[in-house]
């Protein structure tokens, strides 16, 4: 550490990573490299440094087998923020996601493309997403999510298969556990749809990670697409929060989400209806179906 400090201050350069900071060690502290007291004195003398040369630094950290950042939390909290990559391991596409941890959330989302000189920043990352979705496959819905303040278009797999054994299955990829079996049990209560002999399995293509509940409706009528075996409209997205007693949620910037999928050329959208725009006219190309409970979703779906 005393070393790094001393070449910062005779090179003043302009960007700096530490690659790792639980390598980094300070004279002035007796425990191994890696320790609680050690990555706390080196970040906090890193981050000090930092702020007083004005140098943008780059802290490079080991992480779990869950992915989450190895070694005392609180170096979570010293910094400004903390990117994690993210993404299938067999794509050629990776996700960067900034959570911000002081001063309010504001997570940000960045799509990479990996190419042989490095990454690339991928500018429209929706059509990425849904480069090979179909419109006329049962169980295929599309999301439109908000990352921190980019809005993207996700295509959401839903497969509901008879059970063939004792317990029925429930896998969800990309896409909150929890939240699946409520979303049954919703389904079955204000729909009448039982799906308790069911397998079901959940999938967001792409590798992206959706945690908001906004995806709550999206993966709903994916399942009863799937259930059914009859895809959705064409060209249709969706949106909405389903709550326990079978109410449709707004959800925050509904709006942009509206814009963002009549610019990729979807024509229909299923949304909450307090997310209906004042003035339809704002959306000329795009009709929009505002429903208030999940049996009214249900209803805008039917074929007949």
């Amino acid at each position: 550490m005393e070393a790094i400090s001393a070449a910062l201050l005779q090179h003043k350069p302009k960007m700096v990573v530490i690659d790792s900071i639980q390598t980094m060690y300070s004279d002035s502290i007796t425990s191994a490299p890696g320790s609680v007291s050690q990555v706390r004195e080196c970040a906090a003398q890193l981050t000090r440094m930092a702020k007083q040369q004005g140098i943008s630094m780059i802290l490079v950290g080991h992480v779990t087998k869950d992915g989450a950042i190895a070694g005392p939390r609180v170096l979570e909290h010293m910094v400004d923020t903390v990117l994690y990559f993210e993404g299938d391991t067999h794509s050629n596409y990776r996700m960067i996601r900034a959570i911000k941890n002081r001063f309010g959330a504001a997570n940000e989302l960045g799509v990479f493309a990996m190419t042989e000189r490095g990454l690339k920043g991928v500018s429209n990352p929706s059509a990425i997403f849904l480069s090979s979705y179909r419109g006329d496959v049962a169980g295929s819905c599309v999301l439109v999510t908000q990352e921190g303040s980019r809005p993207l278009l996700v295509e959401i797999q839903a497969l509901v298969d008879d059970a063939h054994g004792f317990t029925p299955k429930r896998l969800s990829v990309g896409l909150a556990q929890d939240r699946l079996s409520m979303l049954l049990a919703v389904l079955n209560r204000h729909a009448g749809v039982a799906c308790f002999d069911q397998d079901v399995f959940l999938n967001a293509v792409g590798g992206v990670k959706i945690t908001e509940p906004a995806a709550d409706l999206a993966v709903m009528l994916a399942m009863l697409s799937s259930y059914r075996n009859r895809p959705l409209p064409d060209k249709t997205v969706v949106f909405g929060e389903v709550g326990l007693s079978g109410e449709i949620r707004p959800v925050p910037r509904g709006q942009e989400r509206l814009r963002e999928a009549e610019k990729l050329g979807f024509t229909h959208a299923i949304v909450p209806k307090a997310n209906l725009p004042r003035h339809a006219a704002d959306f000329a190309n795009l009709q929009l179906i505002g429903v208030d409970t999940v049996q009214q979703a249900v209803d805008a779906i039917r074929p007949d």
